[in-house]
């Protein structure tokens, strides 16, 4: 057993990372006066720029959610084994321990990185505290203070949607438990995490993200960047900013900042300009940080292309019907229709812009796929070898979707022509060609047809929205759902949407050595809609995520069900009667 107080990096705290223009890593059980100084402009941006992580909890949100599902159920006469063990873990929304800490987009590889990124982010405003009385308002530091209270904000503010209770209202959220926000340099692995100075509600949390946002983003300069699509510009902070209201449910603020980052006539990405010529080239094309759309730009290590390419359990795949074992029908949405390959209010068949950019896995298209963009490239160390890193590239904020953000504040606001204008933008940036209309929108997404794959039962009530949306309004929010889902899609976004509307969730898995199919769903209150802290960090103190909430925890005297199958319900078995595809 580790020490019950040991420091919730794992065995250290950054002090300083190996960096271009840094001597060395330094270990806590080094003297101060060893360490690397941090004293001058230069060495802070350099600092900085090795807080972005280079891990992302896109795999285990993917799994979590209703992108993906299990082969074995989908595809007949298949006992497939998954990519990784704690995938199974995932998706069957149990605790996730079976990894090894070295391993790629396991939820300690996010927990770990993600709080070493904020370790720099408070090293690097310590640094400034030290070089200045007021770094806000000293010309030559006042840029990298933002920047450093923005990447310690949204760092939390990833680590508070994976692992705590989606945000709800203030009376609510002050019950639910969170995580640590970590806003001072530690100096030591003995930190005692039973201190209340730890023990902050989703609501305190939501307070301090805010903080650090307002601290920060008016002081963000460009210009100060090489390249600014690799660091929280100003439209990247804006973007952010307008992210955290609209999940805040502040939407006046959410608008102003959607604005700030879209300006007066947003520019989204230009799918025509794409090369189709190779795989290598689109995703060179899509992720051109020169591109005003590329708000922010992350490198990781991630392995979700292969887990979705080379052994293929999960993944984006056609639906199903079936027969349980006691009789009843159960019908598995299409995840293919819904994302990559599915049609929409203004257009039938594949949604242009994806037209030659979606590959199946062989097989056929039972077997998976997937959109271009999340193509893996490979970094050699050495090329005789064969040895290298495998990088993935994600984009946490773009144009495309904050577009989106700002239609579901106007939604919100009372102006339902303005999100449909948006929508409408997007789907134009999409190569869609006809007009979006409120008619189109409402016969996509009726509630009255069984088995309608584009509509998600909601509980915007349960999890406190103060104002819920009805008639030709939801048909709008579930409009922008689903043009979420695909804009976000191997993003892990969808699982976030899934949380913070209560969205019902139906996993069906068949595991590789037996013929039974399982069935489970996911509620609103269900404690299991909050992943699971790290194994290492539970054992240095600090509570299971899942054992504190308002809804799925100790506050509610809520009980996990002693089977795995706790709250089954029958879906029709009529066939979806929208639109043909």
């Amino acid at each position: 057993m580790m020490d019950m107080n040991k420091n919730i990096y794992s065995l250290f705290v950054i002090s300083l990372l190996c960096i271009a223009g840094l001597s060395s890593c330094t270990a806590l059980d080094e003297a101060p006066d060893n360490r690397t100084e941090i004293d001058t402009v230069d060495k802070v941006q350099q600092l900085l720029t090795s807080g972005y992580p280079v891990s992302v909890p896109a795999v285990i949100c993917e799994l979590s959610s209703d992108n993906l599902v299990d082969n074995n159920v989908v595809v007949p006469a298949t006992h497939d084994d998954a990519y990784a063990h704690f995938h199974e873990q995932a998706y069957h929304w149990e605790d996730i321990d079976d990894y090894s800490t070295g391993e790629s987009d396991t939820p300690y590889s996010v927990w770990e990185a993600y709080y070493q990124g904020i370790a720099v982010a408070n090293h690097a405003i310590q640094a400034m505290r030290v070089m200045s009385p007021d770094p806000a308002n000293d010309r030559e530091l006042a840029h990298s203070w933002g920047e450093a209270h923005l990447l310690r904000a949204y760092l939390h503010f990833v680590l508070l949607n994976v692992f705590a209770e989606a945000y709800k209202d203030e009376v609510q959220s002050s019950i639910d438990m969170a995580i640590p926000y970590v806003s001072e340099v530690e100096n030591t692995v003995n930190v005692n995490y039973s201190n209340p100075m730890y023990r902050k509600s989703v609501a305190e949390i939501y307070r301090l993200i805010e903080r650090d946002i307002l601290e920060g983003i008016d002081l963000i300069d460009d210009s100060k960047y090489k390249v600014p699509a690799y660091h929280f510009n100003r439209n990247a902070a804006n973007a952010f900013a307008a992210r955290f209201y609209l999940f805040k449910r502040d939407y006046e603020k959410c608008l102003k900042y959607a604005n700030n980052a879209l300006g007066s006539t947003p520019t989204l990405r230009n799918w025509k300009a794409i090369n189709k010529n190779t795989l290598e080239t689109k995703e060179s094309d899509y992720n051109d940080e020169k591109m005003s759309w590329n708000f922010l730009i992350q490198a990781t290590y991630s392995l979700q292309w292969r887990m979705l390419v080379e052994k293929t359990r999960f993944s984006i795949n056609t639906g199903t019907t079936f027969k349980d074992f006691e009789g009843k029908t159960w019908h598995v949405p299409s995840t293919l229709d819904v994302t990559v390959w599915g049609s929409g209010p203004n257009w039938s068949g594949t949604l242009p812009a994806f037209s030659g950019m979606v590959y199946i896995n062989s097989g056929g298209q039972q077997f998976g796929a997937w959109l271009f963009r999340l193509y893996e490239y490979f970094e050699y160390t050495d090329k005789i070898a064969g040895i290298g890193y495998v990088h993935q590239i994600y984009q946490p904020f773009t144009a495309d979707e904050t577009i989106l953000c700002r239609a579901e504040a106007k939604l919100y606001l009372g102006d339902r022509d303005g999100a449909i204008r948006d929508l409408e933008m997007w789907t134009a940036s999409h190569l869609v060609t006809d007009a979006l209309t409120l008619d189109k929108i409402k016969r996509k997404y009726r509630r009255d047809t069984a088995n309608n794959d584009f509509v998600s039962e909601l509980f915007p009530r349960e999890m406190g929205f103060e104002k819920v949306l009805e008639g030709d309004d939801l048909s709008v929010l579930d409009c922008i759902l689903h043009f979420r889902r695909i804009e976000t899609i191997h993003e892990g976004m969808r699982w976030f949407d899934v949380k913070r509307y209560g969205i019902k969730v139906f996993h069906h898995y068949r595991d590789p050595h037996e013929d039974e199919i399982h069935t489970d769903s996911l509620t609103w209150d269900d404690p299991r809609r909050v992943l699971e802290i790290p194994d290492n960090v539970i054992q240095a103190g600090y509570p299971s995520s899942r054992e504190t909430g308002a809804s799925g925890g100790a506050g509610s005297g809520y009980k996990m069900p002693a089977n795995r199958n706790p709250r089954l319900e029958l879906y029709s078995d009529n066939q979806n009667e929208g639109e043909e595809e």
